[in-house]
Order: C-alpha cells, then sequence, then structure tokens
C-alpha cells in the first residue's frame, strides 16, 4: 500500500507542482488519509458505492469483448452503452477510476478483486485485438473520424475515460498491468496519428460548432499525466496534438472565446493546458488556464458556480437548450430546463483545485467551498442515489435524475466525483508545516508524516461553525489556515475556548493559527452570514437568494413571481430558528418556504425568480 500511495503522491506533486511565478506549492492528501465521519455527506457518499457493488462486471466487459471477438453471454447495459452507441465503454472508464479510488481508501476486498478481474479481462481483449487498440466499439470508428472529421461519436473522448480508469487503477491501486496496458494504447494512438497529415488532425480536433461530434475528451491531460509517469517523449508530443491553438492562443491573450462552444468539451482542454504548463513551463498555457476560469466566473456562471446552457445561436436540438455558454454576461434568457451540465460542474471544481494547488489563492477555494454544497451535492438524490444531467435553476423546475440504466456522461461523472467527496478539505505545502482547511466537513485527517490526526466535527453549512480538534500530535509547530469565506460577514476563533479576532473584509481570506499543538487542542470557527441577493447576469430583475454559503430555492410548482424591491424582499426573509427547519419569506398574507438546494429532492422548487415591484 504505501508504494501505491507514493506513485499516488507523485501525480499529485506534479499536479500541483510550480516555480516561482506563485507563491507556494500546496498538495491535497492521498485519499485515504481523509476519512469522512458520519453524516449526511457519508450517507450521500455510501449510496454511490452501493450502486456501484449492485454493477455486475461481466456487463461492463460485454461490448469489449465482442469488438475484441470474444464471446459475451452477459446482458448488455442500456442508454449510452448500449451495443451500437458510440460512447460504449466510456462508463468503464469511469467505473474503473470510482473503483480505484474506493480501493486505495478502503482497501476494500471485495472491490479489489473486482477491480483486478476487469483489468485482467480488459487486457484480454487488448491481447485479442493485437495492436494495442482497446476499447468497446470498432477501429472503424477512428476511420471515419479521421476521413470525414466528423459522422462518429466522440472516439476520443470514450478512450480518454478509459485510459484515465487504467492509470487510476496503476496510481491508485497499484495495477502496474493497467499502466502497461495505457501504454500499449498510447502506442497505438502515435501509429495512427503519425500517419495523419498536419491539416487532417486540425480539422479533427476543430470543435467550434455547436455539439462537436468530435470531442476529444481530456486526451490532453491523460497524456500529460502519462508522461509524468513515462518520461517517454512520445507521450508529450501526443499529448501537444491534443491542444487546440486556435482555443489556447486568444484565451492566453485574454479574449473570452467561450460564447457557442460546448461547454464540456472544452473545459478539459484547460485540465491539459494547466499540465502542459506544469510540465514544459511555457507561460502560455498557464495564461490560458487562469485566463479562462476568471472569463468563466466573470460572465458565464450561475449563482451556484454552474454553467452550460441554451447556445447563443443555436443549429442543432440540443443547443437549443443545453450544453453551450451563451455570450459573456448575459445568460437572461437562458434558465431552460437544462442549464448546469454535471459534467461541467465536476471539470470546474477540478479545474478550480488545480489552480488553487499552483497559487495557494483563496479565490479559488471559496468557489470550491460554494460549489461543493450548491452545485455538486444538489446534482444527487439524497433518497436514490440517482444523479442528474442538468441541474435546472429557473421557475419552477424539477431535478431529473438519471435511470440506472441510462449510463449518460453524467451518470459516468456523477459516479466517480461522489467517490472523491472528501477530496479538497484539506492541504499542506512541501515543508509540511503548514495545513489548510477549505472544506468544512465532517472527517478526519491522518497526515502520518507529521503524527498529526485531525478531527472535524460540525453541520455546515446548516449551521455555520465547525471544531476541529488535535486527537493526535506530537507538539511540532504547525500554522493551521482557515478559509473565511467571501460571504462573511464576521467571524469568531476560539482555541480551547480562549477567543481569538478574526477580520472579514468580504473578500475570502485564510486565518492563521500558529503554535505547537498538543493532543485535545480544539479550535472552533464560527462564521457569521446573512441574506443576499443574486442578479442574472444581463437581468437585474431575475434574482437568486443565498444565506451564508448557502444557495436557496423557494418550494412549490408555481412560478415565483415577488411585488418587492431587493430591499424589501431583504427586510422580510427569516432564517431558521433551528437548524434544519426552512427559511422562509412573509409578505401580506402570502408565506414563502425556502430551503437549501442541496435539501431539494424529488420536488418542485424555483432558484431564480422574479422581482416586479
Amino acid at each position: 500500500m504505501k508504494k501505491i500511495l507514493r506513485l499516488y503522491a507523485v501525480l499529485l506533486a506534479i499536479a500541483s507542482c510550480v516555480h516561482t511565478v506563485e507563491a507556494q506549492t500546496l498538495h491535497e492528501f492521498a485519499p485515504d488519509k481523509v476519512e469522512l465521519k458520519p453524516s449526511w455527506v457519508k450517507e450521500r457518499e455510501q449510496m454511490d458505492i452501493d450502486f456501484i457493488r449492485s454493477l455486475d462486471p461481466d456487463r461492463l466487459l460485454h461490448t469489449f469483448r465482442l469488438t475484441a471477438g470474444i464471446p459475451s453471454d452477459a446482458e448488455p447495459l442500456g442508454g449510452w452503452e448500449s451495443p451500437g452507441v458510440g460512447l460504449r465503454g466510456h462508463f468503464t472508464g469511469h467505473y474503473l477510476s470510482a473503483v480505484s479510488t474506493l480501493v486505495c481508501r478502503y482497501g476494500d476486498a471485495e472491490l479489489s478483486a473486482r477491480l483486478a478481474y476487469l483489468i485482467d479481462e480488459l487486457e484480454r481483449c487488448q491481447q485479442a485485438h493485437g495492436t494495442g487498440y482497446l476499447s468497446a466499439f470498432p477501429e472503424t470508428d477512428f476511420d471515419v473520424l479521421e476521413t470525414q472529421f466528423g459522422g462518429v461519436w466522440a472516439p476520443y473522448y470514450t478512450i480518454h475515460k478509459l485510459l484515465q480508469g487504467l492509470l487510476d487503477a496503476y496510481t491508485l491501486a497499484g495495477h502496474a498491468k493497467a499502466y502497461d496496458m495505457a501504454l500499449r494504447m498510447a502506442d497505438y494512438i502515435d501509429a495512427r496519428m503519425a500517419r495523419l497529415p498536419s491539416e487532417s488532425l486540425f480539422r479533427m480536433f476543430d470543435t467550434r460548432v455547436a455539439n462537436p461530434s468530435n470531442e476529444a475528451g481530456g486526451m490532453n491531460e491523460v497524456l500529460y499525466k502519462l508522461y509524468s509517469l513515462s518520461h517517454d517523449p512520445k507521450h508529450l508530443r501526443l499529448a501537444h496534438l491534443f491542444d487546440p491553438d486556435w482555443f489556447a492562443t486568444p484565451l492566453s491573450e485574454g479574449t473570452d472565446v467561450l460564447s457557442g462552444l460546448h461547454s464540456n468539451t472544452h473545459i478539459v482542454l484547460i485540465h491539459g493546458f494547466y499540465w502542459r504548463y506544469m510540465l514544459t513551463r511555457e507561460q502560455k498555457y498557464w495564461d490560458a488556464t487562469r485566463n479562462f476560469w476568471d472569463m468563466l466566473y466573470a460572465g458565464h456562471t450561475y449563482v451556484n458556480g454552474t454553467s452550460s446552457g441554451p447556445h447563443p445561436h443555436p443549429t442543432t436540438h440540443t443547443s437549443r437548450t443545453a450544453e453551450h455558454w451563451c455570450d459573456a454576461g448575459a445568460l437572461c434568457h437562458t434558465l431552460s430546463t437544462e442549464i448546469g451540465e454535471s459534467c461541467v460542474t465536476h471539470n470546474t471544481q477540478k479545474l478550480s483545485s488545480y489552480l488553487f494547488a499552483h497559487t495557494g489563492h483563496p479565490q479559488y477555494a471559496d468557489k470550491m467551498l460554494s460549489m461543493y454544497w450548491n452545485a455538486i451535492l444538489p446534482t444527487q438524490s439524497a433518497t436514490s442515489g440517482r444523479v442528474v444531467y442538468h441541474l435546472p435553476l429557473g421557475s419552477p423546475r424539477t431535478k431529473r435524475y438519471l435511470q440506472e440504466g441510462d449510463f449518460y456522461c453524467c451518470s459516468g461523472s456523477g459516479t466517480e466525483a461522489f467517490t472523491r467527496l472528501n477530496a479538497h478539505i484539506y492541504w499542506h505545502n512541501d515543508a509540511a508545516d503548514t495545513l489548510w482547511v477549505n472544506q468544512y466537513v465532517p472527517s478526519t485527517l491522518h497526515w502520518d508524516e507529521r503524527g498529526t490526526t485531525l478531527e472535524q466535527q460540525g453541520d455546515f453549512p446548516r449551521t455555520l461553525s465547525t471544531t476541529l480538534i488535535f486527537t493526535d500530535a506530537r507538539r511540532k509547530a504547525l500554522a493551521l489556515n482557515l478559509l473565511i469565506p467571501s460571504w462573511a460577514e464576521g467571524a469568531t476563533v476560539s482555541i480551547n475556548g480562549k477567543p481569538h479576532p478574526v477580520e472579514a473584509t468580504g473578500q475570502p481570506r485564510y486565518h492563521t493559527l500558529h503554535r505547537r499543538w498538543r493532543r485535545g487542542d480544539t479550535v472552533q470557527l464560527h462564521l457569521q452570514g446573512g441574506f443576499r441577493i443574486h442578479p442574472l447576469p444581463g437581468d437585474c430583475s431575475t434574482i437568486a437568494l443565498s444565506y451564508g454559503p448557502t444557495v436557496l430555492a423557494f418550494m412549490g410548482s408555481d412560478e415565483v413571481v415577488l411585488p418587492l424591491t431587493e430591499e424589501q424582499l431583504l427586510s422580510h426573509l427569516h432564517a431558521p430558528s433551528a437548524p434544519g427547519e426552512p427559511f422562509t419569506l412573509r409578505h401580506g398574507d402570502k408565506q414563502y418556504t425556502l430551503r437549501p438546494l442541496f435539501d431539494v429532492d424529488d420536488e418542485s422548487y424555483s432558484v431564480y425568480v422574479r422581482l416586479q415591484p
């Protein structure tokens, strides 16, 4: 297990390595070092694990075997994994990543055996092809892509998921065979690319049309990750081919080119730009990464940090309602029933974590905290564990949960994401003398290198407080950085009951406690928050509400139109007197009930509502 975690640490270190452009290197802890304590968040994780256990590995392997000419009598999966569907095999890649994460965290014998079986059988399929090829769809899909530049459904998108799953099986669960399989797949891809002229490569990866069928997923990122392990220049050169310059150059120069682009096709390219910068130190790719994040949050996101919706000039059925970025700052006509694609949400959170690792800047931590509660957790049903494709925010709306047999893209990304609810909570620096606490989630940190165990208790964000207890410490000096979010109107911190002053500025910042910690030392953080109004970009009469870190939803199936000014609205809102009770809005003889968006399940709700004084 130590070898496995060292391999994992290699990837994390490279992902967060930094030269002198920014302040310092920050690292997340390996998955098995952060344990979720019993809470409703832990229950969300467990529902996901139960779903993962319910899947028959032979069903996941069925189309891989058929494509390789190996007989299979398993029941085929449905939805986008059905035989004949272009994306078949993508969910298996997500599944490999999810199971590898759980094996690393829990050492689960059943899941370990299942992972080993999947890798053995996938290797059998790869050997049957004899060329290094491995997929659930035939090689002819690539022939079509290379000659027609479309006409098939995103073969590289699916290959990316599989490659990433194999790398996770290696770095998280120690399966050297999975790494060898990834190397053979890369050799196969390299051989295909080597015979193509530059014009063909450009057309293959020009994805500026609505719903591009040539979506390449995160091929650049996964190949950079492979290079970070192999140090083979071939993998670096191959990754470069998946970095479209038409996208990277204007972003690096500060030009917002997001309008009209398919959101999830392009946000994953930014992950690859980040890795390219970390490995090659080409400033252009850092500028593109940072500028993209700034542009996304400045003009393309909703109140909870989600993005994607109708295309500004739709040409396809999907682009009329979903999956694209509109013009910057013009979200006023985008509140369809299919905004906020979950895949985009998970990839936005991943990008913010990369930027935080490189800079340690609290603005990235602030957005991650908000998205955790308001964008990620609301995508999953609290009763069934199923996830949504889209998270609509208009008035009124309902969440449409995917069925267990759908296996859409968001089924895969959601299944993987909910095995990682313990991520992004704690961070440390190279010197191991500073600890950042970015998420307030009941959890236990096992920092073995320091002989430190830290337990976090509380019911954040239902109560705006958390308690940190050093259950084991060796009296070494440690700086403890507590995130004070942008929404905090005030804060107090106490150590063993003794209060320490905290400044709240309206900007995210860290409050640092530096001392030699002893076993039993207790830190309590209390944040003060209030109601805030968030106008929809491009339409100040359409607003959303939050309380502290929590985006609120009006409950009910009627459209919400409030005959109030913003000042009147704030004066009529009431916070609950006890955790778990609803928020209320009273005006005349009418009363509205509001609840946190993460508490909404199979009910009608409204997030953005209209003010008409």
